[in-house]
């Protein structure tokens, strides 16, 4: 009973948050001041515009761009744009992590509520197989002969089929949306790749597939499969597999570096949770290089000494 219970009302009851799941609002600091904006205005040419916003931004943790290199800024909300972050021109505003604008939830499934969606997803689709499974035996009768010559086992031919096909369409949709969370990215993404300084990289935020999934889902394990906003961060700035930090960029507190630009392929990701000390192992190969060569010379020289002696 509890199982059935589950599989009809978790459906109806991810819709519903999908839907009034509010959009996190952006944080101030992204928003262009009074000053900065007529400082904005006063100015024609796109280059100076430019330097003002890459002045804002240098205090900020913004390292996509446009295609052109430029930072990303939104003229109707007026303010620089996070990472990830897109305007949805249904909604008139500028969404956080946006992936799409759905119809079947009349709303932006972005960073607030995407897991929410992906469970949606996942619980209607168990829905329609459960209906297709236990229509299956009455689907057969149907063929048979074997169901009273009633009307409603013309409600039973349709019910089948109507599971049936949404649970072709809702699966195809789940696998692509999973497959999404395993490479870190958004619908908008898998169609056009993120720009950073270095040039545009579709695996820019992929950490590894353990990772990606917990972005989403959150690090505990028993708020995954609940109505319960578990993803990490916010929806603002985003860990990378990049190395080698963006110059105009301040570094982060802590010392690390979360936000680089050069690019890691994605079998390489993984050494990022081990952190070995790249400089240190470096600079002790390059002092016992620099100590061969000076012994090698001195060799040579007491060489070249008793030659001429002799």
């Amino acid at each position: 009973l509890f199982g059935h219970l589950l599989v009809v009302y978790y459906p109806i009851l991810f819709h519903s948050l999908s839907i009034i799941r509010h959009v996190v609002d952006r944080p101030s600091q992204f928003h262009l001041s009074y000053s900065d904006k007529e400082l904005l205005e006063r100015e024609d040419r796109g280059e100076s515009q430019q330097e003002i916003l890459r002045r804002i931004a240098k205090n900020l943790p913004i390292y996509t761009r446009t295609n052109s290199g430029a930072i990303r800024f939104c003229d109707r909300c007026q303010l620089l744009k996070p990472d990830r972050c897109h305007h949805c021109s249904v909604c008139d505003k500028c969404i956080l992590k946006m992936d799409h604008h759905c119809p079947w939830v009349n709303n932006c499934v972005g960073f607030s509520n995407y897991k929410y969606f992906m469970l949606f997803l996942a619980y209607s689709l168990l829905y329609c197989l459960f209906i297709t499974a236990t229509d299956l035996q009455y689907f057969i009768k149907f063929w048979t002969n074997g169901l009273p010559d009633t009307q409603a086992k013309f409600h039973i031919l349709f019910l089948f089929f109507s599971a049936s096909m949404f649970s072709v369409s809702l699966a195809s949709l789940f696998i692509y949306h999973c497959w999404l969370v395993c490479k870190n990215r958004s619908t908008l993404e898998a169609v056009r790749a993120p720009v950073f300084r270095h040039g545009t990289d579709k695996n820019g935020f992929s950490l590894g597939i353990s990772k990606n999934f917990r972005q989403v889902f959150g690090d505990e394990v028993k708020y995954w499969p609940v109505p319960v906003f578990s993803s990490l961060g916010d929806g603002c700035s985003f860990p990378s597999c990049l190395v080698n930090l963006d110059p105009e960029q301040p570094s982060s507190p802590s010392g690390s570096n979360p936000f680089p630009s050069k690019p890691l392929r994605e079998s390489q990701s993984r050494l990022l949770t081990t952190t070995p000390s790249w400089t240190d192992s470096e600079t002790t190969t390059d002092k016992d290089r620099k100590g061969d060569v000076k012994k090698k010379n001195i060799i040579k020289r007491q060489i070249n000494i008793l030659r001429i002696n002799n």
